[in-house]
């Protein structure tokens, strides 16, 4: 059985075993909804609601600083490999930094920034940058020293020598820090806009949750955490599996567990 029909098969179970629990009058109606109720809260929120433009304007936020701190992220640890004096402070930073969640910044980063979308994007760069420097780091300290000879034989030094032997070699290590820094910074965007409500310029979807717990809208509440999954197995199955199928897997840069033959490379079962 294919892990995908797995999956379905566990999720049709979930929603059979809620709508049971639900029919068992276990618990108020108006703290555990219906499975008919969450749905007709997830067409409302859509359509009376304007929820798609929240959630557009919350994939802006963490788009922007994912950019950023993938991009910082690239440059120190790329610095750090050069210079073993600025790896020994760089390292000590991203142990130190990497253990302070986004959410206890945020009084912060409104004294420094104000109330706005600099302050989000602020968190959403401390999500990213610590958790992805450090899979850098890891992946370039790992990579072999005859890739790193061949490179500079042919000429490669600084960042081309990065780009051209580092980077490739260590690309397994890259994509875990991109996923682990896109959980974060996701989870963070959320927590901050609850606490945060609306910005100069709109409302994200963690406010929506924020209000429709005001109004104990039970249904509405779990909706939009629907939506919230939702976006992250896209992102996890529609981005970062197809670029692993078509990177890492493809290039044969994953282990396959040859002992069982139910397991795929990476571990991954069928």
């Amino acid at each position: 059985m294919k892990a995908a029909t797995r999956q379905i098969i566990f999720v049709i179970c979930f929603i059979i075993a809620w709508q049971i629990i639900y029919s068992m009058k276990a618990f108020p109606e108006i703290l555990f909804p219906s499975v008919t109720s969450i749905f007709e809260a997830l067409k409302e929120g859509f359509v009376a609601d304007d929820l798609m433009s929240m959630v557009l304007y919350s994939l802006s936020l963490i788009l922007k600083g994912m950019l950023i701190g993938i991009v910082l992220a690239f440059i120190f640890s790329s610095l750090a490999v050069v210079n073993r004096v600025f790896y020994d402070i760089y390292n000590l930073i991203v142990s130190i930094m990497d253990l302070i969640p986004g959410v206890a910044l945020l009084p912060l980063a409104i004294l420094w920034f104000g109330i706005g979308e600099i302050t989000i994007i602020f968190i959403m760069i401390h999500s990213i940058l610590w958790p992805m420097s450090r899979s850098i780091i890891d992946g370039f300290s790992s990579v072999s020293p005859i890739y790193i000879e061949s490179g500079e034989n042919i000429g490669l030094k600084g960042i081309g020598l990065v780009l051209g032997v580092y980077l490739p070699a260590a690309f397994t290590h890259v994509l875990t820090g991109l996923r682990v820094g896109w959980a974060r910074a996701w989870r963070g965007l959320i927590s901050v806009e609850m606490i945060f409500g609306t910005t100069g310029s709109g409302a994200g979807i963690g406010w929506y949750i924020y209000m429709r717990r005001a109004h104990i809208d039970i249904a509405g509440v779990l909706a939009t955490l629907l939506v919230i999954i939702l976006i992250g197995v896209i992102v996890e199955y529609g981005i970062f599996r197809t670029v692993e199928k078509n990177t890492v897997r493809k290039w044969g840069m994953v282990r396959c567990a040859a002992k069982s033959k139910k397991l795929r490379c990476s571990g991954s079962p069928d």
